[in-house]
């Protein structure tokens, strides 16, 4: 079994096959009071030991089968302080997920609506085994970086049982001061004038509005009907071939970097095969270089690019720069 922070993988309205049916979602405001009192409970004492990095307490929280995942849960701690330092916990909303009448691990649908059936949220759990889950969502109210969080518990039976850590995803909720919010406002300013600015504004607003990327909600799939309809964008541009002089670099893919919390672009691209650090470096700024030449407007939108050089298959990172060091 490998539930763990692994989950935090699965994509936003992915098709999966095979998906069962025979299982039940109750959103937070039909818990019983006892309940979701218990949830809140383990589910603060456990962001608060995230936030602390305590991992004695985590450790010993975490559900029987996702001990073999402990290193990647630590890890996924560790990225998670630097979010969250600062905040004071909030829970935000808690779903409980009932897939007991599962006779074997699938790929398992949850369809989760408010008490008058007028919102649904959609949570997407890959090769779920058998069990009750919890989905827990909070913020570190007031950190800098907004850090937001998601919580799968998992119920355990046994004399040592209860509502165990079955994995989390924790997620930066505001890059220089701005949300996800702003990003989506951004994104349609842009849509006419720059569409490659704004369909990564999109996704920008997609990373920051949930914690977790295994839960698709109306005001989400709102956001990905309005990044569909941007015209000439780069939804179907890749591989992008740009000319620079007497070469051409081909471009991979583009993706959102949030790795020195700043809003990056990772760029992806079809290397010459050079393999000395110098070669390497100078290969990465002409493309990049080349890039923004072609996109101008994600020098004025963005903080910086990722250079990440593609070789038979070979995936290297080779740089970061801010977009001002970038020819």
């Amino acid at each position: 079994m490998r539930l763990g922070w692994k989950l935090a993988a699965s994509a936003v309205m992915l098709f999966v096959p095979a998906v069962s049916w025979a299982t039940s979602c109750t959103s937070q405001a039909q818990l019983s009071p006892l309940l979701r009192s218990t949830l809140s409970i383990i589910s603060e004492q456990l962001a608060q030991a995230i936030m602390t990095q305590n991992y004695p307490a985590l450790q010993a929280a975490l559900f029987s089968p996702e001990a073999g995942e402990w290193t990647n849960i630590r890890a996924a701690v560790e990225n998670a302080q630097p979010l969250m330092q600062g905040g004071k916990i909030q829970l935000r909303n808690a779903y409980l997920l009932d897939a007991t009448s599962l006779t074997a691990p699938a790929d398992t649908e949850f369809f989760c609506s408010n008490a008058s059936g007028s919102l649904t949220v959609t949570i997407n759990m890959p090769n779920l085994p058998p069990g009750k889950y919890a989905i827990i969502l909070g913020d570190a109210a007031g950190a800098p970086l907004a850090g937001q969080f998601g919580l799968i518990l998992a119920w355990e039976a046994g004399p040592t049982g209860g509502w165990k850590l079955a994995g989390l995803s924790v997620h930066q909720g505001a890059f220089a001061g701005h949300d996800g919010d702003w990003y989506w406002a951004r994104g349609r300013v842009l849509a006419n004038s720059d569409p490659w600015s704004a369909w990564y504004c999109y996704s920008m607003a997609r990373y920051m509005l949930l914690p977790v990327d295994f839960l698709s909600s109306p005001n989400l799939q709102k956001l990905d009907t309005e990044q569909g309809q941007i015209q000439n964008s780069p939804k179907n541009a890749f591989p992008y071939s740009i000319k620079d002089g007497a070469r051409t670099w081909k471009i991979l893919s583009i993706h959102v970097n949030s790795v020195l919390h700043e809003p990056d672009l990772a760029v992806t691209y079809e290397s010459t095969g050079v393999t000395a650090p110098a070669a390497l470096h100078t290969e990465a700024v002409a493309v990049l270089s080349a890039l923004l030449k072609a996109q101008p407007g994600l020098r004025e939108n963005f903080h910086g690019l990722w250079a990440v050089a593609e070789n038979h298959g070979k995936m290297t990172p080779i740089i970061e720069l801010p977009m001002a060091q970038i020819p």
